[in-house]
């Protein structure tokens, strides 16, 4: 099992609010630099346009820092995962992390499953897992029902158990449910707080180990430690009224996420 970070732990720093957005090389570095063996690029468009000579810099580049690739896309379409699959390829990646849905595209079960068939046996032929998150659009039965469906050990959960509390699961129920099929874990902690005058709640994200993630019933649960599960940081951090100070914030959870996970080695 290692210990890393996401494009998400730079949400804001590589996010059109930035004076200038943050590189993945320099979100390498600093990945090496606090410790971090795993960098998911995960939901960043811009790695579609790279060509092969800049993905094989990019390669080069991780494993100067000692630091292995994951990727991180949307959606279940063949073609679209096929893509995924060149990129994965050509960055040595061997975990690549989806969701059913996109904006365009809502799959059934039955659906999904299909497309799926078509496209994990690739994946499969090239030692790359592809794993599906839990999040509040899919119920985690039904998500589960396409990943057994499908029946690959390669195909399996991205679990983020903070993200199904939208959907009113609750996360130790998501964990204990999906634990058997966890190939990837996002880690990001969560509260709620009252709003002004008492009226109603915010959910959202807070340092890890002061809000309502069981992160140790979550790897226990899992196994991480004995099945080699990645773990990979993510915040939601919410906007702090300018960028300099949610930078600086950002930088300080995305610090603070690393070396918890760290310790508990």
């Amino acid at each position: 099992m290692s210990y890393g970070l996401s494009t998400y732990a730079y949400f804001w720093r590589l996010s059109d609010r930035a004076p200038r957005p943050l590189t993945l090389d320099e979100m390498l570095a600093q990945t090496r630099e606090l410790g971090g063996e795993v960098f998911q690029i995960c939901d960043y468009p811009l790695i579609e346009t790279y060509d092969d000579e800049r993905l094989d810099a990019l390669r080069a580049t991780a494993a100067g820092h000692g630091i292995t690739l994951e990727l991180g896309t949307r959606g279940v379409g063949t073609e679209h995962l096929a893509a995924y699959l060149r990129i994965a390829r050509r960055l040595g990646v061997t975990l690549v992390r989806s969701m059913l849905n996109t904006a365009d595209h809502r799959p059934t079960v039955a659906e999904a499953t299909a497309l799926l068939r078509e496209t994990v046996p690739a994946y499969a032929a090239a030692g790359v897992t592809l794993g599906l998150e839990t999040y509040e659009q899919v119920s985690t039965d039904d998500l589960l029902a396409v990943v057994r469906g499908v029946d690959s050990p390669h195909l399996g959960v991205v679990l983020d158990p903070g993200n199904s509390v939208a959907r009113l699961e609750r996360p130790v129920d998501v964990v204990d449910a999906t634990a058997p099929y966890v190939v990837n874990i996002h880690v990001k902690d969560f509260s709620f707080s009252r709003r002004d005058g008492w009226v109603g709640f915010t959910f959202a994200g807070c340092l890890l180990g002061e809000g309502l993630l069981d992160h140790r019933h979550m790897i226990d649960t899992v196994g991480a430690d004995e099945r080699g599960i990645n773990q990979i940081v993510e915040h939601w951090l919410p906007w702090q009224g300018d960028f300099e100070e949610t930078a600086r914030l950002e930088d300080r959870w995305t610090r603070h996420s690393i070396n918890t996970l760290l310790r508990s080695k």
